[in-house]
């Protein structure tokens, strides 16, 4: 992969976990782009996740990492951008799955979900997983043509 900037982004409520993993990816060699909340800052996911959404749609950013309470809210604010392909996932099968065969390109958690090592280990699952293509190329082709 040519491209190994990542954005990261976050409201209030998962600001400790986005910086635990913004860390750990750093050291992966990828370039953290922090678009989230600060400490202190109270901040939308709906706008938080539109936000990182547009930044790996416009091809600024390979891969997303978007999270809130549940991870739920986040998503589907980033999921209304064209292009963007968004799972929220809690083990490593889906973050997995949601790669091969969904060719998503952002992953959505929940601070109030997971602790630090399970979302470190749901990132390394996600991030070098690649999509598989075969049957599922046209499920996913489906998936776009749903944005016209």
């Amino acid at each position: 992969m040519t491209n190994k900037r990542i954005v990261l982004s976050s409201d209030h409520a998962a600001i400790e976990l986005r910086q635990i993993i913004a860390a750990h990816i750093s050291a992966q060699g990828w370039d953290v782009v922090d678009i989230g909340a600060q400490p202190g800052e109270s901040a939308d996911y709906p706008k938080q996740g539109h936000a990182a959404a547009q930044m790996v749609a416009s091809g600024d950013c390979a891969f997303g990492i978007i999270l809130c309470g549940t991870g739920q809210g986040i998503m589907m604010a980033a999921n209304k951008v064209k292009g963007i392909r968004c799972g929220v996932c809690s083990d490593v099968f889906s973050a997995q799955m949601t790669r091969e065969h969904n060719a998503a390109n952002m992953l959505a958690m929940g601070a109030r979900v997971i602790d630090s090592a399970t979302a470190d280990k749901i990132v390394d699952a996600f991030l070098p997983t690649d999509f598989g293509g075969g049957r599922h190329g046209p499920r996913v082709e489906m998936i776009k043509a749903l944005e016209t």
